[in-house]
């Protein structure tokens, strides 16, 4: 197994549990407590966790921290990838459609180029940029303004009022984090609010989000998961989460890759 494959079983068991033993560790990828140790030594160098007596835990400020887009890009491509072919194939030509920031929904973007006669509305910079740079079908972008973030959202007092009187047939809105209890998060209370106006601006709502995303709760809730019509995730979230989200969202969509 390669080190990149390992440190991301390491970083999949630490966001699904909070915390993983060197032990543990050792005894799932049948490698040395040595090469774990320096597995988590260079994730906790690149800030993905902490570093702990035994073992490594998720980031201390991980409710409020934020990655920024071009580092958030780099993550989970190929589930991403996928996640953004099913959510693409979900919208109709000649719809009304919102697009919140995030790298998942960006990739979302990519795949829409050939649906028709799409009006998107949009908070995200990378989406808006995409969509009106390399369209090949007619289509319309708006891209509402606010106060730049480190995921190149346009979020706040602006955006909000942008979005006030707007009516969406389906929202693409990407997270942060999802858990059960505290819902859909985000560590920037102007982007959740941003998200929560494009939220009530919307018919229907898709949410996007990886595996790596189950169980994670940050600063603030946007949305209960009951509020979710379509959910699309990936094949390595693992059963008892897909049953969670089952019984919770209206519709769940596992995407292979």
């Amino acid at each position: 197994m390669l080190a990149r494959q390992r440190q991301q079983l390491i970083l999949d068991e630490v966001a699904r549990s909070g915390a993983v033993k060197v032990a543990d560790l050792v005894a799932a990828l049948g490698v040395s407590d040595m090469t774990v140790r320096r597995d988590i030594g260079e994730l906790a160098g690149r800030g993905l966790v902490d570093r702990v007596h035994g073992g490594a835990a998720l980031p201390r400020m991980a409710s409020v921290h934020e990655p920024g887009f071009a580092t958030k890009a780099t993550q989970e491509v190929e589930a991403k990838t996928a996640i953004a072919r099913a959510a693409a194939s979900r919208v109709p030509a000649g719809s009304s459609l919102g697009v919140s920031a995030g790298t998942t929904t960006h990739l979302v973007a990519t795949q829409l180029l050939d649906v028709p006669d799409l009006t998107v509305v949009t908070n995200s910079l990378p989406v808006a940029d995409e969509l009106h740079r390399n369209r090949r079908v007619e289509q319309t972008v708006l891209l509402t303004g606010g106060m730049r973030t480190p995921s190149d959202a346009l979020v706040g007092p602006l955006a909000v009022a942008a979005l006030r009187g707007i009516h969406l047939d389906l929202l693409i809105l990407g997270v942060h984090g999802m858990d059960p209890r505290a819902g859909l998060t985000g560590p920037n209370l102007l982007e959740t609010q941003t998200n929560r106006a494009l939220i009530e601006a919307s018919r229907r709502i898709l949410v996007v989000a990886d595996h790596t995303k189950w169980g994670v709760v940050a600063l603030q809730t946007t949305a209960a998961l009951t509020e979710v019509d379509i959910m699309v995730t990936d094949d390595r979230l693992d059963g008892a989460a897909r049953e969670q989200l089952t019984g919770l969202v209206g519709e769940l969509v596992v995407a292979a890759w």
